[in-house]
């Protein structure tokens, strides 16, 4: 953990986690939000809610497929640093009209703002990975990048418990996001100059041969194409989980939104714990000897959570149960430990897949690199969403998509241990 915890008092890398930090919260706190009070407080048919919802995300997600290519190479040709202010700054405006939206309850301007939201995050997402390597040294980036995944997760889940305090007074949460942008942009003028490396040819603007460019460039690499495969297979079961658990939640442990919030956050803080605890495992050493035990082990929890949910829904009688009461079930801490356990491997799984890419290539391809990750990551969580929405339809709820999770994490372990193979040879650790 020494090539972990001094980190947090070095100026080379606290400024960059803090405005990571921020920048997660207020993303979570706005859209979590948005969707609180459009829900309960603006509608009240189930059908207008689940189509806001896929609206939502469906903005969020689209500046990842259209702009990841841009964003790369925006990156790897300008000081990062001078970027994270340009960004930061931009944050401030798109939470002024988003803040209006809330204030004023206009849904078009609350969905406008995910949008650039959505953008906002593409761009800054090349950055704040690129930008390690730069910073850090070898053996402090494996660490630095569990600090900056911990630290995401940790702040999505501070931001998911303000978005529900804030739930009913959308005013104050409109002044919220706006005051956290702006703390956000005095943290990140504090992050250390990181200027590019070699001279790189201007950005291709054209969206779709960018893209199309970018990735067929990094692809072909054989370490790159199975970190990334690896990687977005990872965040396709992602997707289908993060789908499953709602309805797992209402419909098959007859509980309330409350104990969706739990899960929210249970899952949170175990990404959290399990992107601190490979760094120890491997030692601040750049590996992925670990990915297939620790997404087998995942699989396992998977199973775990549906039989002892398909247990307690042999049980459940009544209307929604409430937290206290769940807590209070005989199968809740069961269940609660399988939840973790999933997402203390999953996080155990991807954190050091993340800091591969950006320390097997070149300084000056890194933040390209990412993008490229990012354009099939959101691919593939949209085969992930579209999955699960065929099988609902196809009649297999929550439980049978567990199943299939728990199946999809023998593939993802297959990836896992391919890369292991390609990427810890002594040709690839002298890169």
């Amino acid at each position: 953990m020494q090539n972990t915890i001094h980190l947090l008092k070095e100026r080379r890398f606290v400024p960059l986690f803090g405005t990571q930090f921020l920048g997660a919260f207020n993303d979570s706190l706005f859209k979590q939000a948005v969707v609180l009070f459009v829900t309960y407080q603006l509608y009240s048919n189930p059908a207008k809610e689940a189509q806001f919802s896929a609206i939502a995300q469906g903005l969020f997600i689209l500046p990842f497929f259209l702009l990841s290519a841009a964003a790369g190479q925006l990156a790897d040709i300008r000081d990062k640093a001078s970027l994270i202010r340009i960004i930061k700054t931009a944050e401030i405006g798109i939470m002024l009209f988003g803040g209006a939206g809330l204030y004023f309850h206009n849904v078009p301007l609350m969905l406008a703002a995910v949008f650039a939201m959505g953008v906002h995050s593409t761009f800054f997402g090349p950055i704040k990975y690129a930008i390690l390597p730069q910073h850090l040294t070898r053996d402090e980036v494996l660490g630095g990048t569990g600090l900056v995944e911990a630290g995401t997760y940790l702040a999505i889940l501070g931001g998911t418990i303000a978005a529900g305090l804030l739930s009913t007074a959308p005013k104050v949460a409109a002044i919220a996001v706006v005051l956290v942008a702006c703390v956000g942009l005095l943290i990140g003028r504090k992050v250390p100059s990181a200027p590019p490396h070699a001279d790189i040819p201007p950005p291709d603007w054209h969206i779709l041969r960018a893209s199309t460019t970018l990735v067929s460039g990094t692809m072909h690499i054989r370490r790159l194409f199975l970190a990334i495969c690896s990687i977005s297979f990872f965040w396709t079961i992602g997707a289908v989980l993060i789908i499953a658990f709602p309805p797992l939640v209402k419909n098959i442990l007859g509980a309330n939104e409350h104990v969706a919030s739990l899960f929210i956050g249970i899952f949170s803080i175990g990404i959290a714990i399990g992107s601190v605890l490979i760094n120890r495992l491997l030692k601040s050493q750049v590996s992925a000897r670990y990915a297939p035990a620790s997404v087998l082990a995942m699989g396992g929890f998977v199973l775990l959570l549906h039989f002892v949910a398909m247990g307690w829904a042999q049980h459940r009688h009544g209307e929604l149960i409430t937290l206290g009461n769940f807590l209070h079930q005989a199968s809740a801490p069961l269940l609660i430990a399988a939840l973790l356990g999933i997402s203390i491997t999953g996080g155990m799984f991807v954190v050091p897949l993340y800091a591969f890419l950006t320390t097997t290539v070149d300084q000056s391809e890194t933040a390209r690199t990412v993008a490229a990750n990012n354009i099939v990551n959101s691919g593939a969580m949209v085969v992930g969403s579209a999955g699960a929405f065929l099988l609902t339809l196809a009649g297999i709820g929550p439980g049978g998509q567990l199943v299939l999770v728990a199946a999809m994490c023998l593939v993802s372990a297959w990836l896992g241990w391919k890369l292991h193979l390609a990427c810890d040879s002594p040709d690839c650790q002298e890169k």
